[in-house]
C-alpha cells in the first residue's frame, strides 16, 4: 500500500466500439476523443510524503462508501472512520478525500464465448475510460487460452483501444493466469494507487495457476481488484467446476483486495456498471495509520475499517481492503 501523489487531475478519455479487424467498430478507431474532467480535491491532513509505503510504517486504507441504494457517500469526515488491525484499535494519522492518479490494468476476455458479447464489451471500456484523467496510465492484458500482455503501461488511451479493436474472440479462459502476468506488469507503475478492471464472461478453464496461488498474490499487492463477471443464465451447456466457480473467484479476489465484484446477466447493463467502477476509483477516501504493532514479521495483518455510531451511518456500506503483508525485515 503505497500514499497517492496530491497533483492536479484533468481530463477523460473516449473510446469507440469493438468487434473484430473488419467489423463497422473498427471502422470508428480513428475516432477518439479527449474531454476534461473537472477536478476535484478534498483533504484534511497534511500531504504526506509522496513516496512514502507500508515498509516506511504508515499503512494505507482505500474505502469507498455507499447508500443501500448504491450511491457513493463522499462528504463524511475523519471521525467518521475507526480503523482496527488484528483487532486493536489505530489511530488516523492520514485523512483525505482525493481525485489522485490512478494506474491501471485492464484484463480484457477475448475467448470464443465473448464473440457475442465484443460490442457491448467495447461499449463498457469507452464508458469506464470516460472516468479516466490524462494522469492514469493503463496496460492491456488479452486472455484466451493463454495471457498476452498487448500493450505495456502509456497514458494513451486510444493506443489501447486501436489493439482492442483488432481482437478476434477465440479458445478457452485463462483467466488465473492473466491476473498473474498483470500482478506482475502493475510492478512497473509509476502511480501509488493500483487498481485491475476484469471483464470476463465465464470462470477460468485453462490456466496454469490455482485460485490459492493468484489469491495470496493479490493479498500481497497494494493493487483493487474491479471486476465485470458476464454470466448467461441462459448457457445451458454443461460446464466445468472451474467456469462453475467463475463468479465466487471473482467475487473473492475483489473483497479481499478492496475493490468490487459487478455479476453482469444483461449485456445492456455493462456500459453502466464499467462507469460505475471508473466513477468508485474517483470517490474513495484514504486512511492512513502507524500500527501499534510495529513487528516486521512478513505476517498478514487483518484490517476491520468501522463507520463511527451516528444516527445517519448504521445504514452505510464501507468496502475497503481486508488486510497487508508486513515486511519480513
Amino acid at each position: 500500500m503505497v500514499l497517492p501523489r496530491n497533483a492536479a487531475w484533468f481530463a477523460a478519455c473516449f473510446i469507440a466500439q469493438l468487434y473484430g479487424l473488419y467489423s463497422p467498430f473498427h471502422a470508428r478507431a480513428q475516432q477518439v476523443s479527449i474531454e476534461p474532467r473537472a477536478h476535484e480535491r478534498a483533504s484534511s491532513s497534511p500531504a504526506p510524503p509522496p513516496n512514502l509505503r507500508v515498509d516506511a510504517s504508515m499503512v494505507l486504507v482505500p474505502a469507498y462508501v455507499n447508500t443501500p441504494l448504491g450511491a457513493a457517500v463522499t462528504e463524511l469526515g475523519k471521525e467518521s472512520f475507526r480503523v482496527f488491525e488484528d483487532d486493536v484499535e489505530q489511530h488516523l494519522s492520514y485523512f483525505a478525500r482525493e481525485d489522485a492518479p490512478v494506474s491501471i490494468g485492464l484484463l480484457f476476455d477475448s475467448s470464443g464465448s465473448m464473440h457475442n458479447k465484443m460490442q457491448k464489451s467495447s461499449e463498457a471500456a469507452a464508458s469506464f475510460f470516460k472516468t479516466a484523467n490524462i494522469q492514469d496510465e493503463i496496460f492491456l492484458v488479452e486472455f484466451d487460452e493463454r495471457p498476452r500482455l498487448s500493450m505495456s503501461f502509456t497514458p494513451d488511451f486510444g493506443e489501447i483501444y486501436k489493439r482492442i479493436a483488432h481482437t478476434r474472440p477465440f479458445g478457452r479462459t485463462s483467466l488465473l493466469d492473466a491476473i498473474h502476468m498483470a500482478l506482475q506488469e502493475m510492478k512497473n507503475a509509476r502511480n501509488s494507487r493500483k487498481a485491475l478492471v476484469i471483464l470476463s464472461d465465464g470462470g477460468d478453464n485453462r490456466s496454469r495457476h490455482t485460485f490459492r496461488q493468484i489469491k495470496d498474490a493479490v493479498l500481497e499487492s497494494d493493487v483493487q481488484v474491479y471486476s465485470m463477471g458476464i454470466f448467461d443464465a441462459a448457457d445451458v451447456r454443461k460446464k466445468t467446476p472451474e467456469e462453475e466457480s467463475g463468479p465466487h473467484l471473482l467475487e473473492e479476489l475483489a473483497r479481499e483486495s478492496g475493490g468490487r465484484h459487478f455479476p453482469v446477466e444483461d449485456l445492456e447493463d455493462l456500459p453502466t456498471i464499467s462507469t460505475q467502477i471508473g466513477n468508485e476509483l474517483r470517490d474513495q477516501y484514504l486512511l492512513g495509520y502507524f500500527p501499534t504493532n510495529a513487528a516486521r514479521d512478513g505476517k498478514y495483518h487483518h484490517i476491520k475499517l468501522k463507520l463511527a455510531a451516528g444516527a445517519e451511518l448504521p445504514s452505510l456500506r464501507v468496502h475497503y481492503r481486508q488486510g497487508y503483508y508486513a515486511p519480513s525485515q
